[in-house]
């Protein structure tokens, strides 16, 4: 199983395509909507809908995957869920760069302040990040210095930062979902 989480833009047709380029390693792709808007209740909204899902994977390794805020999301909740995570250009910092597109990026902060304290220590090697050198958006680099010390690092030298293709890094994930 693997659950996708969508990043800001949750009508984007980019969405479905990569919903349907990860259904060629696993036939069950769960794609999880959330507002966006409102960091507290999302959170809580995406355990939720994790939780619920969870049961379903019937003794496959379920994994959780997510683009840009979908990313942020991703690692946190697959963190408190025990997932594996892949993030794609993961938004590290939205209270930094959202302000203006949601109610409240100040809740970010919160969220971070009520994380378990070394989380990504604790997570360490559980999360693979794929980072565009062509994000446009995000500063890859600055994702890259964050992250690297906890999680592998994969760079793509084509996609841009809504990483329409996934379709070259699947065998990867593939072998990350399966690692024991």
């Amino acid at each position: 199983m693997i659950i996708y989480l969508h990043g800001f833009d949750s009508t984007s047709p980019g969405n479905y395509e990569k919903v349907l380029q990860l259904q060629f390693i696993d036939s069950d792709v769960r794609f999880i909507s959330y507002s966006t808007l409102h960091p507290r209740h999302d959170m809580q909204h995406l355990l939720n809908e994790v939780n619920k899902v969870l049961p379903q994977a019937e003794g496959k390794r379920p994994l959780i995957c997510g683009v840009g805020l979908g990313g942020y999301w991703a690692e946190r909740i697959g963190f408190l869920c025990q997932l594996r995570q892949v993030m794609f250009n993961p938004n590290l910092f939205p209270q930094n760069n959202m302000a203006g597109k949601i109610d409240r990026p100040e809740e970010y902060v919160d969220i971070a302040t009520k994380c378990v304290h070394d989380f990504r220590e604790k997570n360490r090697d559980r999360c693979l990040v794929i980072l565009s050198r062509k994000d446009g958006i995000l500063d890859s680099s600055e994702t890259a210095s964050q992250l690297d010390p906890y999680y592998p690092i994969v760079w793509d030298e084509e996609q841009g930062h809504k990483f329409k293709s996934i379709s070259s890094h699947l065998q990867r994930i593939k072998a990350f979902q399966n690692l024991d």
